[in-house]
């Protein structure tokens, strides 16, 4: 595995976790706790990439407060050199996610307006510009404006960068509409599928199809415990993943897989290949009760990568 410069532009912000101890009683008070730790799609998978041996650099906005140093105290840790957009007087973005026992999600509410000051201009700064045109790759979340991503996109394919994104949720999926054009990349699950492509297939072997009918060249639609589906302009492969006993936390564990497989796809292995990793980095953070597992490293992965069996390729 080869280290290379990959930039990151999007969500960093907290994420607090309330996991209920017991069976799920809706519209009734459930006994259990909360965690409170750094979180957001982009700054998820920049810590992982970090942590894969990659030099990652993190351009996110945030507020002047405790939560902002939160985050800055994680990147720190992880080894992601940190380059904000700071507004001091405003609040760090927040999600508030609720958890069953079995590490599903229950609901969620996210509390993301800063983004919205990311607006295309701050890509003219000289800065940001030299950051695009040192990098090996570009990485974007759709907790950005629609303009945005689809500036940064652009951004990326004129300096001859691959652009990859994470949809985030099915609300937010549809920011990255406009960039799907010049998209190299776009990791998402199956409901956000749904939403972008405003399709539900009988057969999830149409995914490709489908996708690359709405203008997207390359993907990677997940399905929890289902065969995830990748593929690009060649080809589509699945990979049904291992089935675990127990799961830590699935927060995060999209994020994860769009890190291994970019991370294996700069180290010019197969969409197969690229898919196995980031399946195998996907298990090693649904294992952890954290959003970015701090046991992963490349030694690690290698070995999960060979309980993972071979993805087939499609017709």
């Amino acid at each position: 595995m080869t280290g290379r410069n990959i930039l990151v532009l999007g969500g960093a912000h907290v994420d607090r976790r309330g996991r209920i101890h017991g069976e799920t009683a809706p519209g009734a008070s459930n006994p259990g706790s909360w965690f409170v730790e750094a979180g957001g799609g982009a700054f998820n998978a920049a810590r992982n990439l970090a942590r894969l041996g990659h030099a990652v650099r993190l351009i996110a906005p945030r507020g002047g407060d405790s939560d902002g140093e939160l985050v800055a105290a994680a990147a720190l840790a992880a080894g992601v050199e940190d380059t904000p957009f700071i507004f001091l007087d405003r609040a760090t973005p927040s999600y508030t996610a609720i958890i069953e026992r079995d590490g599903n999600l229950v609901i969620a509410l996210a509390d993301m307006e800063l983004y919205r000051l990311f607006s295309p201009r701050r890509l003219q700064q000289r800065a940001v510009r030299e950051a695009i045109a040192r990098a090996d790759a570009v990485l974007t979340d759709a907790n950005l404006p629609e303009e945005t991503v689809a500036a940064i996109a652009k951004a990326a394919r004129s300096a001859g960068k691959p652009a990859c994104g994470i949809a985030i949720s099915p609300a937010k999926v549809a920011r990255f509409r406009t960039a799907l054009p010049v998209l190299t990349c776009l990791f998402m699950n199956e409901a956000e599928a749904r939403a972008l492509a405003e399709a539900r297939p009988d057969d999830p072997r149409q995914w490709p199809d489908i996708l690359r009918r709405a203008g997207l060249s390359s993907g990677v639609v997940t399905r929890g415990r289902n065969a995830a589906i990748a593929f690009d302009a060649t080809g589509a492969a699945m990979l049904a993943p291992p089935l675990l006993e127990a799961l830590g936390d699935v927060t995060g564990a999209g994020d994860a897989l769009a890190s291994g497989f970019l991370s294996a796809r700069l180290d010019g292995q197969s969409l197969a290949a690229s898919l196995r990793q980031g399946t195998a980095a996907a298990l090693i953070a649904v294992r952890s009760p954290l959003a970015v597992a701090e046991e992963l490293e490349p030694e690690l992965l290698a070995r999960v990568v060979a309980l993972v069996p071979e993805a087939e390729m499609l017709a």
